[in-house]
């Protein structure tokens, strides 16, 4: 007598009452151990559980009934093979796509291999696999279904060589990968920054649009990629007059470029004369995408430092600002902070002069011993120290009716940098003529001497919090 544990299907069918529901346990604690970490192992481990086990449960199960009748009908059988077969194919593919690809470190073959390469190889391998399952569950002649391929094949290559040819030579530039999304290049006729970058075609916006180049164009011809360079140089030229001291010039167009935030720590420009009333003036910044927003400041600081000096940028030397008439209202209006009369302001103040500045323009630096007194008429200041990491921390604000450059008659060094917020007009006044002020009007010292000790005091402040 044959016991039910000596029957052909109770051992399979215990591996699957017991065995299957403690996988899909241990499977689904690791799934939801995995979706935590937000791997990309956890839709493999779903899939396995989800799909692949209850396939191959349930092709034991038809399997075994199947031949416990003793039927020879194995299509039910075959079907759910072919499901089960197709699931493991999947799984497969995709733990080798995450092994392989997805884990790939940066910089690696792996990584710079294009999607599209990864997705037509995943085609192939399905395609493959589909074949060899249909002929061993099937026993299906995939001999011919190749051959047919393959003819095919060789007939739509020579129809579309040029074309294939092309995309074959885009798709191995995406394959070397000598630019990125972002990255800045030149190929000669087109100068931008890459914004897309698919099979056919680099999408590269110029600035006045998206100029789209094909990748067999890039990968044909020679093409600079700006991004990859390091520190990259701009050069700006600018004019003017034969009259101007070209050693004014130079140190001036240097000190300018100095204060560009854009510009690369520890860098030092360079102005050179290149011939009648043009200079050339160079400066490394950290990448092409500033180049635009650096030449535009540039430009920009430079007009009101030239006509504070008295240069004439591009030719031009008036300055309807600093005229005489103006330079006396303001005088005037400076007078009761000097704690003097309009007349005597007038009197005294011989050498003061109106001066502007850009917004975002330093003023005075810090450490720097000031040769004037300089009443803000119109704008904000911001004081502030240096931070060792780069910017500044702010220590105050100088508005309208202050003034900066507070140590100019004790010949001390200034405890903070002054940049200016807005755009900044100020009224210059030399030591020569403060001297004559206090004379008359001690209080004004000691209002100095107040001034002095407060910006001090604040300067060390923020020095102590920069330190902790």
């Amino acid at each position: 007598m044959i016991t039910v544990s000596q029957q052909p299907w109770f051992w399979p069918v215990l591996a699957i009452v017991i065995g299957l529901p403690v996988l899909l346990l241990i499977l689904t604690e690791i799934g939801t151990h995995l979706d935590r970490r937000q791997h990309a192992a956890g839709r493999i481990v779903r899939l396995v559980r989800n799909y692949v086990l209850p396939a191959g449960a349930l092709l034991l199960l038809i399997d075994q009934v199947t031949r416990s009748v003793g039927s020879d009908d194995f299509t039910w059988t075959k079907i759910i093979s072919t499901v089960f077969g197709f699931l493991v194919i999947l799984a497969v593919l995709n733990s080798f796509n995450l092994v392989l690809f997805t884990n790939a470190e940066e910089g690696s073959w792996r990584k710079r291999i294009p999607s599209i390469f990864v997705d037509i190889a995943r085609i192939v391998l399905i395609i493959a696999g589909l074949a060899v399952l249909f002929s061993t569950v099937w026993g299906a002649n995939v001999a011919g279904l190749f051959t047919a391929l393959g003819v095919t094949s060789v007939v739509i290559g020579l129809a579309l060589q040029g074309a294939v040819g092309s995309i074959v030579s885009g798709l191995l530039l995406l394959f070397e990968q000598p630019f990125q999304l972002g990255d800045w290049l030149d190929t000669g006729g087109v100068r931008g920054r890459v914004v897309e970058v698919n099979w056919r075609a680099v999408h590269i916006d110029t600035g006045n649009g998206i100029q789209i180049v094909p990748n067999a164009s890039l990968a044909g011809a020679a093409f600079t990629n700006l991004s990859r360079g390091g520190d990259y140089t701009v050069s700006a030229e600018v004019t003017f007059t034969t009259d101007d001291p070209p050693a004014q010039v130079v140190a001036m167009l240097r000190r300018i470029a100095l204060g560009l935030p854009e510009l690369v720590p520890d860098t030092m420009p360079t102005a050179v004369p290149i011939g009648g009333a043009d200079y050339r003036l160079s400066f490394d910044i950290r990448g092409p995408s500033e180049e635009g927003a650096a030449v535009a400041r540039l430009r920009t600081w430079l007009w009101y430092a030239a006509r504070r000096q008295g240069l004439g940028l591009d030719g031009d030397t008036t300055d309807d600002y600093a005229t005489a008439e103006n330079t006396a209202a303001a005088v005037a209006s400076v007078a009761p902070a000097l704690r003097i009369s309009s007349d005597r302001a007038r009197e005294v103040l011989t050498g003061a002069q109106l001066e502007r500045y850009a917004a975002g323009e330093t003023v005075l630096r810090i450490g720097e011993v000031p040769d004037a007194l300089r009443f803000v008429l119109r704008g904000r200041v911001r004081l502030g120290i240096p931070l060792p990491a780069g910017g500044q921390r702010p220590v105050s604000t100088v508005e309208t009716g202050d003034y900066l450059g507070q140590t100019a008659l004790t010949h001390e060094p200034l405890p903070s940098t002054a940049v200016a917020m807005t755009e900044l007009a100020v009224l210059v006044l030399p030591v020569t003529d403060l001297d004559q002020v206090i004379g008359s009007q001690p209080q004004f010292a000691r209002d100095l001497s107040d001034v002095i000790d407060r910006r001090r005091d604040e300067a060390l402040q923020a020095e102590a919090q920069t330190t902790t």
